[in-house]
Protein backbone atom coordinates (compact mmCIF):
# COMPACT_ATOMS: atom_id res chain seq x y z
CA UNK A 1 0.00 0.00 0.00
CA UNK A 2 1.25 3.33 -1.19
CA UNK A 3 0.92 5.82 1.94
CA UNK A 4 -0.72 9.59 1.33
CA UNK A 5 1.15 10.98 4.15
CA UNK A 6 4.72 12.12 3.99
CA UNK A 7 6.98 11.07 6.25
CA UNK A 8 7.89 12.95 9.29
CA UNK A 9 10.87 12.72 11.92
CA UNK A 10 10.49 15.32 14.71
CA UNK A 11 13.85 15.23 17.35
CA UNK A 12 12.80 15.95 20.67
CA UNK A 13 15.67 17.18 22.56
CA UNK A 14 14.59 17.41 25.96
CA UNK A 15 16.64 19.20 28.54
CA UNK A 16 19.81 18.56 26.79
CA UNK A 17 22.54 21.12 24.75
CA UNK A 18 23.44 24.59 25.31
CA UNK A 19 23.46 27.09 22.21
CA UNK A 20 27.02 26.50 21.65
CA UNK A 21 26.24 22.89 21.51
CA UNK A 22 23.07 23.44 19.23
CA UNK A 23 25.19 25.54 16.65
CA UNK A 24 27.75 22.53 16.34
CA UNK A 25 24.82 19.83 15.91
CA UNK A 26 23.55 22.57 12.94
CA UNK A 27 26.93 22.55 11.99
CA UNK A 28 27.66 18.50 10.95
CA UNK A 29 24.01 17.45 10.49
CA UNK A 30 22.48 19.98 7.98
CA UNK A 31 25.52 18.82 5.89
CA UNK A 32 24.35 15.46 5.84
CA UNK A 33 20.26 16.22 4.94
CA UNK A 34 20.67 17.94 1.73
CA UNK A 35 19.72 16.64 -1.09
CA UNK A 36 17.99 13.34 0.82
CA UNK A 37 14.90 11.92 0.91
CA UNK A 38 11.61 13.47 0.68
CA UNK A 39 11.32 13.51 4.72
CA UNK A 40 9.95 16.12 6.63
CA UNK A 41 11.99 17.39 9.95
CA UNK A 42 11.21 18.86 12.95
CA UNK A 43 13.79 19.87 15.88
CA UNK A 44 12.33 20.69 18.79
CA UNK A 45 15.17 21.98 21.35
CA UNK A 46 15.22 23.67 25.19
CA UNK A 47 13.72 27.32 25.19
CA UNK A 48 17.20 28.71 25.67
CA UNK A 49 18.44 27.31 22.07
CA UNK A 50 15.15 28.70 19.81
CA UNK A 51 16.40 31.78 18.74
CA UNK A 52 19.49 30.37 17.82
CA UNK A 53 18.48 27.65 15.72
CA UNK A 54 15.50 29.86 14.61
CA UNK A 55 18.25 32.12 12.49
CA UNK A 56 20.12 28.20 12.07
CA UNK A 57 17.72 26.95 10.31
CA UNK A 58 16.10 29.74 8.02
CA UNK A 59 17.86 28.50 4.75
CA UNK A 60 17.40 25.48 5.48
CA UNK A 61 14.06 22.71 5.25
CA UNK A 62 14.13 21.69 8.79
CA UNK A 63 11.52 23.22 10.74
CA UNK A 64 11.81 24.25 14.42
CA UNK A 65 9.12 23.21 17.14
CA UNK A 66 8.95 23.63 21.07
CA UNK A 67 8.99 20.82 23.75
CA UNK A 68 5.97 23.01 25.39
CA UNK A 69 3.87 25.88 25.52
CA UNK A 70 1.13 27.38 28.09
CA UNK A 71 -2.14 28.27 27.32
CA UNK A 72 -2.68 31.33 27.65
CA UNK A 73 -1.46 34.11 25.43
CA UNK A 74 0.06 36.56 27.79
CA UNK A 75 -0.51 37.27 31.56
CA UNK A 76 1.12 37.07 35.11
CA UNK A 77 2.34 33.01 34.50
CA UNK A 78 6.15 33.11 35.75
CA UNK A 79 8.25 30.99 33.78
CA UNK A 80 5.88 29.69 30.90
CA UNK A 81 6.44 30.17 27.44
CA UNK A 82 2.89 31.15 25.06
CA UNK A 83 1.64 30.16 21.31
CA UNK A 84 2.58 33.91 20.27
CA UNK A 85 6.54 33.87 21.54
CA UNK A 86 6.96 31.04 19.94
CA UNK A 87 5.60 31.76 16.76
CA UNK A 88 7.36 34.78 16.73
CA UNK A 89 10.66 32.56 16.86
CA UNK A 90 9.81 30.57 13.91
CA UNK A 91 8.09 27.81 15.66
CA UNK A 92 5.02 25.86 13.51
CA UNK A 93 5.32 22.45 15.79
CA UNK A 94 4.64 22.00 19.43
CA UNK A 95 5.02 18.72 21.57
CA UNK A 96 2.37 18.16 23.65
CA UNK A 97 1.13 15.49 26.48
CA UNK A 98 4.50 13.59 26.34
CA UNK A 99 4.98 10.77 28.52
CA UNK A 100 7.69 12.63 30.51
CA UNK A 101 5.44 15.99 31.24
CA UNK A 102 2.38 13.31 32.16
CA UNK A 103 4.04 11.24 35.14
CA UNK A 104 6.76 13.49 36.07
CA UNK A 105 5.18 17.07 35.90
CA UNK A 106 2.20 15.68 36.62
CA UNK A 107 0.17 16.97 33.61
CA UNK A 108 -3.51 16.11 33.32
CA UNK A 109 -5.80 15.33 29.90
CA UNK A 110 -7.50 18.80 30.85
CA UNK A 111 -4.20 20.36 31.02
CA UNK A 112 -3.33 19.08 27.65
CA UNK A 113 -6.74 19.89 26.24
CA UNK A 114 -5.98 23.54 27.25
CA UNK A 115 -2.73 23.69 25.29
CA UNK A 116 -3.93 21.87 22.56
CA UNK A 117 -7.49 24.95 22.07
CA UNK A 118 -4.64 26.94 21.98
CA UNK A 119 -1.82 25.71 19.79
CA UNK A 120 -5.01 24.53 17.05
CA UNK A 121 -6.46 28.42 17.65
CA UNK A 122 -2.55 29.87 16.48
CA UNK A 123 -2.74 27.74 13.50
CA UNK A 124 0.46 25.83 14.49
CA UNK A 125 0.45 21.97 14.88
CA UNK A 126 0.42 20.25 17.78
CA UNK A 127 2.70 16.75 18.51
CA UNK A 128 0.06 14.90 20.36
CA UNK A 129 2.25 12.28 22.76
CA UNK A 130 -0.01 9.37 23.81
CA UNK A 131 0.80 5.95 25.13
CA UNK A 132 0.81 3.29 27.94
CA UNK A 133 2.81 2.33 31.16
CA UNK A 134 3.88 -1.45 31.12
CA UNK A 135 1.49 -2.13 33.99
CA UNK A 136 -0.90 -0.90 31.76
CA UNK A 137 0.11 -2.84 28.83
CA UNK A 138 0.47 -5.92 31.17
CA UNK A 139 -3.27 -5.64 32.16
CA UNK A 140 -4.09 -5.58 28.71
CA UNK A 141 -5.27 -1.39 28.82
CA UNK A 142 -3.43 -0.07 26.61
CA UNK A 143 -6.46 0.56 24.00
CA UNK A 144 -8.39 1.94 26.50
CA UNK A 145 -5.31 4.10 28.34
CA UNK A 146 -4.62 5.61 24.84
CA UNK A 147 -8.62 6.11 23.57
CA UNK A 148 -8.96 8.11 26.80
CA UNK A 149 -5.74 10.14 26.02
CA UNK A 150 -7.57 11.30 22.36
CA UNK A 151 -11.12 11.57 23.52
CA UNK A 152 -9.86 13.72 26.50
CA UNK A 153 -7.19 15.43 25.15
CA UNK A 154 -8.86 16.55 21.70
CA UNK A 155 -12.39 17.02 23.82
CA UNK A 156 -14.12 20.20 22.05
CA UNK A 157 -10.74 20.83 19.65
CA UNK A 158 -12.19 21.24 16.18
CA UNK A 159 -10.46 19.25 13.14
CA UNK A 160 -6.89 20.36 13.51
CA UNK A 161 -3.33 20.06 11.75
CA UNK A 162 -2.63 17.68 13.91
CA UNK A 163 0.38 15.03 14.55
CA UNK A 164 -0.16 12.14 17.03
CA UNK A 165 3.17 10.60 18.51
CA UNK A 166 2.32 6.81 20.03
CA UNK A 167 5.06 6.22 22.81
CA UNK A 168 4.64 3.47 24.78
CA UNK A 169 5.71 4.60 27.94
CA UNK A 170 8.10 1.55 29.05
CA UNK A 171 10.15 2.02 25.37
CA UNK A 172 11.48 5.52 26.18
CA UNK A 173 14.81 5.92 26.52
CA UNK A 174 15.08 2.36 28.19
CA UNK A 175 16.94 0.72 24.79
CA UNK A 176 13.45 -1.64 24.78
CA UNK A 177 11.20 -0.49 21.84
CA UNK A 178 7.90 -2.12 20.99
CA UNK A 179 8.11 -4.32 17.64
CA UNK A 180 6.83 -3.05 14.28
CA UNK A 181 4.08 -5.19 14.63
CA UNK A 182 3.26 -3.49 18.11
CA UNK A 183 3.63 -0.30 16.54
CA UNK A 184 0.99 -0.81 13.50
CA UNK A 185 -1.53 -2.25 16.15
CA UNK A 186 -1.62 0.51 18.08
CA UNK A 187 -1.11 3.11 15.29
CA UNK A 188 -4.05 1.85 13.42
CA UNK A 189 -5.73 1.69 16.36
CA UNK A 190 -5.45 5.45 17.05
CA UNK A 191 -6.13 6.25 13.54
CA UNK A 192 -9.09 4.68 13.79
CA UNK A 193 -10.43 6.01 16.56
CA UNK A 194 -9.41 9.49 15.24
CA UNK A 195 -12.07 8.81 12.45
CA UNK A 196 -14.54 8.20 15.16
CA UNK A 197 -13.65 11.57 16.87
CA UNK A 198 -14.02 13.24 13.75
CA UNK A 199 -14.00 11.91 10.15
CA UNK A 200 -12.27 8.97 8.42
CA UNK A 201 -11.21 11.17 5.34
CA UNK A 202 -9.29 13.78 8.02
CA UNK A 203 -8.02 10.78 10.13
CA UNK A 204 -6.17 9.58 6.94
CA UNK A 205 -4.14 12.68 6.88
CA UNK A 206 -3.03 13.02 10.22
CA UNK A 207 0.32 11.39 10.53
CA UNK A 208 1.32 9.27 13.57
CA UNK A 209 4.32 8.49 14.54
CA UNK A 210 6.17 5.92 16.86
CA UNK A 211 8.49 7.00 19.56
CA UNK A 212 10.45 4.98 21.80
CA UNK A 213 14.22 4.48 21.74
CA UNK A 214 13.77 4.70 17.62
CA UNK A 215 17.62 4.27 16.61
CA UNK A 216 19.12 3.97 12.61
CA UNK A 217 18.83 0.52 12.61
CA UNK A 218 15.05 0.49 13.17
CA UNK A 219 13.76 2.70 11.89
CA UNK A 220 12.97 1.60 8.53
CA UNK A 221 11.28 -1.12 9.97
CA UNK A 222 8.89 0.79 11.90
CA UNK A 223 8.31 3.42 9.20
CA UNK A 224 7.31 0.57 6.60
CA UNK A 225 4.28 0.09 8.93
CA UNK A 226 1.16 1.09 6.95
CA UNK A 227 0.15 3.67 10.13
CA UNK A 228 3.83 4.61 10.93
CA UNK A 229 4.18 8.00 9.25
CA UNK A 230 7.81 8.50 10.99
CA UNK A 231 9.22 8.94 14.17
CA UNK A 232 9.83 10.90 17.78
CA UNK A 233 13.37 10.56 18.42
CA UNK A 234 14.73 11.14 21.92
CA UNK A 235 18.28 10.02 22.43
CA UNK A 236 19.41 9.51 19.25
CA UNK A 237 18.30 12.87 18.28
CA UNK A 238 21.46 14.31 19.82
CA UNK A 239 23.62 12.99 17.86
CA UNK A 240 24.17 14.67 14.49
CA UNK A 241 25.45 11.45 12.22
CA UNK A 242 22.66 9.55 14.42
CA UNK A 243 19.94 11.68 13.44
CA UNK A 244 20.94 12.18 10.08
CA UNK A 245 20.59 8.38 9.47
CA UNK A 246 17.26 8.30 10.73
CA UNK A 247 16.27 11.11 8.70
CA UNK A 248 17.48 9.14 5.21
CA UNK A 249 16.23 5.97 6.41
CA UNK A 250 15.13 5.19 2.70
CA UNK A 251 17.85 6.81 1.10
CA UNK A 252 20.07 5.35 -1.27
CA UNK A 253 22.44 7.72 -1.31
Amino acid sequence: MVKIRNTLIAANWKMYKTVGEAANFVKDFLPQVVGGAEVDIVICPPFTCLPYLSAGLKDSSVQLGAQDVFWEKQGAYTGEISTVMLQDLGCRYIIVGHSERRHIIGESDLIINRKLKAISGAGMVPILCVGETLPEREQNQAREVVRLQLEQGLRDVAAPELVVAYEPVWAIGTGINANPADAQEMTGFIREYLAILYDKTWAEGVRILYGGSVKPDNIAQFAAQPDVDGALVGGASLDAHDFAQIVRFNSNV
